[in-house]
């Protein structure tokens, strides 16, 4: 008993917690979904239906409440629902608005935009009832004696005005979201709600950055991005009232949706044809365009035939009523609209066919070329991996510089800063982002610095760490102190036991030490269970490079123990001023402390050839600084490092890096908004593993499977560091 008492107490102490941090955030919403909630208990409507009961007409907002003078009905309609089943999606989406608004706005602000927006879009929407129910309009005439209760005027009204705060093109994704349910649910659905929620976003779309005070952002004219996502906006919104008219047959404003609504036969064709327009439009394709066209003009020809037989009609029948334009007008007046957007942002939609781009993208620099700039302008410590051959080169229009970038999955994924001279790097990143936007590519910028993160944030991108570099002065570099006292061990202990050090050209070393460095990265990669990783991960073939640099630990007897390979980093002007570290390997059962031999013993020899400092390389998927606040995007990159450290083991290497005592500088990737991480990561995954298969996930699923299973634990000590 008394553990079920502490158990107890212990839940309800989360849940006051969690109000309370609730209440101090957005006390506004907190309180009105409170006040929802105790008003269905107390009325009862919270299981039976509002609508049937006999006080309905006290506290229900509409036309006739109003003209019998119950004023009070615009503040209490608010807090009901319905029917019992819809206070779970009133209350719901009231919570997700309002408190959306109101943690961007502020409380007083919120309220104002909520409470306001319900007043005002049910009073315009009561007020245009009544100045057209004796106009014949039977739709008039039946809503203005309907009546309803909610908040969902004030919600999206609050949410509307919030969308001004958001950032491109969030802000323009959220209004025409907003946009397409309205225009669906008057046009062919057509309840007082919907009219009130019409209103609701005619009046405060257009007053957002007014009302949004000081969080407002500055609209900027739409890009082409933005045209593609207002194209595709206006032909989803066309499909669903499809859709809509065949699931909920409805008789809205214009009439009666029976007699114009496509059969199921009828309407699976359509979807099956709007889909994958849709998808071309979204990426800008020229082919998806003009079957867009034409699918716009075969439906507003139909509005053209239908326009010239009710001219006919009306002067054969002077009685013909043409109060009410009828829904087959409306409906293709709307595909009209389209039509004409269509061609409004003709320009946004010239991407080449995925056989055009081949052909524009099969030629190009090479990696001679990029060495020239490269060894030109300089780089950063992970520059020299844009010369491998795997890359393709986007060249700014001056020449003088570079951005390399690998293309998977629809997604350019550039490697590192721009290879640029200096103060011309933010032009090769709008150029690049440019030339992305025109062949239908989702840019970005994979292990970015500091410094190239500032410019894309001027292009309005998002970024996230993804590494952290580490890097050795070696100016002033001496190994004494406790701190050192690992690297003083393996240094004297390989003297003691005969292991010798050589700095080398692997290509240039006898064929037995070649094959012998080949022999321990196969034991690697076998030991790992997936294949070799690539992009920012060299192997065997790229330490064969005359311009790599490799450390080798050789005992007497000619047996090769560890290995690492060392990439040039240039300043600029054909200097080498560091270098950094790639491929790791180290011989099972050989020389224990070798990796800390073989990095100790190659500072040294850098820096009696004058260099300036070394990169240990940038661990993935980790961090030193634990302390900044962290978002959904690092939280999920932290379960993934978290996932792969079985297997590549990239905390524990960072962890054996700091025995080196290294400064450390945080790696990024840019990207431009949270919608195209998804297809970044996949990009990503294929980058890194360009030859992993199905069945070499199942296997590491598996493996993983067996070893949290068996409790296993894998030693990643200063002695068994990844090979």
């Amino acid at each position: 008993m008394t553990i079920a008492q502490g158990g107890t107490g212990l839940v309800a102490g989360e849940a006051r917690g969690r109000l309370a941090v609730l209440w101090n955030r957005i006390p506004f919403t907190t309180t009105v979904v409170l006040a929802i909630m105790i008003v269905g208990v107390a009325t009862g409507s919270l299981w039976h239906a509002a609508e049937h009961q006999h006080a309905f007409h006290y506290y229900a907002y509409g036309l006739p409440s109003l003209e019998h003078g119950r004023w009070w009905t615009l503040f209490t309609g608010p807090f009901y629902a319905l029917r019992p089943w819809f206070y779970l999606p009133m209350a719901g989406s009231f919570a997700l608005m309002a408190g959306f608004a109101e943690w961007h706005l502020g409380t007083r602000r919120a309220m104002a935009v909520t409470i306001g927006g319900q007043l005002v879009s049910t009073v315009v929407a009561v007020q245009f009832l009544e100045l057209s129910r004796n106009s014949g309009w039977a739709w008039a005439d039946r809503i203005s004696g309907t009546l309803d209760v909610g908040f969902s005027g004030g919600a999206l009204a609050a949410i509307a005005i919030t969308s001004a705060t958001l950032r491109t093109p969030w802000r323009l994704r959220l209004r025409a979201g907003l946009c397409v349910y309205a225009g669906v649910a008057i046009v062919y659905v057509g309840t007082l709600a919907d009219l009130v929620h019409f209103f609701a976003l005619v009046l405060a779309l257009p007053l957002g950055r007014r009302l949004a005070g000081p969080a407002a952002r500055n609209a900027n004219k739409p890009s082409l991005r933005e045209w593609r996502l207002l194209a595709s906006a206006g032909l989803v919104l066309l499909v669903v009232a499809e859709v809509v008219m065949w699931l909920v047959p409805g008789d809205g404003p214009f009439g009666s949706s029976d007699s114009i609504s496509l059969s199921g036969n009828e309407l699976l064709p359509l979807c099956i044809v709007a889909v994958p327009i849709l998808n071309g439009l979204r990426r800008g394709s020229r082919f998806a365009w003009r079957c867009a066209i034409a699918l716009c003009v075969l439906a507003a020809s139909q509005m053209a035939v239908l326009a010239g037989l009710v001219a006919i009609t009306q002067l054969i029948r002077e009685d013909y009523d043409l109060s009410s334009p009828p829904l087959f007008i409306v409906d293709n007046l709307l595909w009209t609209v389209e039509l004409v957007l269509l061609i409004s942002a003709r320009r946004a939609f010239r991407v080449p066919s995925r056989r055009r781009r081949r052909k524009i993208f099969r030629g190009g620099p090479d990696p001679a070329f990029a060495r020239l700039l490269l060894g030109r302008n300089g780089g950063s410590t992970i520059s020299w991996m844009t010369t491998w051959p795997q890359n393709t080169y986007f060249v700014a229009s001056d020449g003088t510089s570079y951005l390399a970038y690998q293309r998977h999955a629809g997604v350019a994924v550039a490697l590192g800063d721009p290879v640029a001279p200096d103060g011309t790097s933010d032009r090769t990143l709008r150029e690049f982002s440019a030339m992305c936007e025109n062949t239908g590519l989702v840019p970005c910028v994979f292990s970015a610095t500091a410094g190239t993160v500032a410019q894309t944030t001027k292009l309005g991108w998002q970024h996230v760490q993804v590494a952290e570099d580490t890097l050795v002065d070696l100016e002033n570099l001496e190994f004494r102190g406790k701190a050192w006292q690992d690297v003083r061990t393996a240094l004297n202990r390989a003297k003691k036991d005969g292991i010798e050090f050589r700095l080398v050209r692997l290509a240039e070393q006898p064929w037995s030490i070649r094959e012998q460095v080949r022999a321990l990265s196969e034991e690697w990669i076998c030991d790992k269970g997936l294949p070799e990783m690539g992009f920012t991960l060299g192997g065997v073939d790229q330490a064969m490079d005359p311009a790599t640099r490799v450390g080798l630990a050789v005992d007497a007897d000619g047996t090769v123990h560890g290995v690492t390979s060392w990439l040039p980093v240039h300043t600029g002007d054909g200097e080498v001023g560091g270098w950094t570290l790639d491929v790791m390997r180290r011989r099972a059962g050989g020389f224990r402390p070798v990796m800390e031999f073989l990095i100790a013993s190659t500072c040294l020899a850098f820096r009696e050839e004058g260099a300036k400092f070394v990169s240990l390389s940038g661990a993935p998927l980790v961090r030193s600084n634990d302390s900044t606040p962290r978002q959904m995007v690092d939280r999920m990159l932290d379960a993934l490092g978290s996932m792969m450290e079985p297997y590549y083991g990239f905390r524990s290497l960072h962890a054996f890096k700091a025995k080196f005592q290294p400064r450390h500088e945080p790696l990024y990737l840019a990207y431009r908004d949270e919608a195209d991480l998804p297809r970044i990561g996949i990009a990503l995954g294929r980058a890194y593993l360009p030859n992993a298969g199905l069945m070499d996930f199942a296997k590491l699923a598996l493996r993983r499977q067996r070893v949290v299973g068996g409790g296993v634990v894998v030693d990643r000590s200063a002695a068994g560091t990844p090979r």
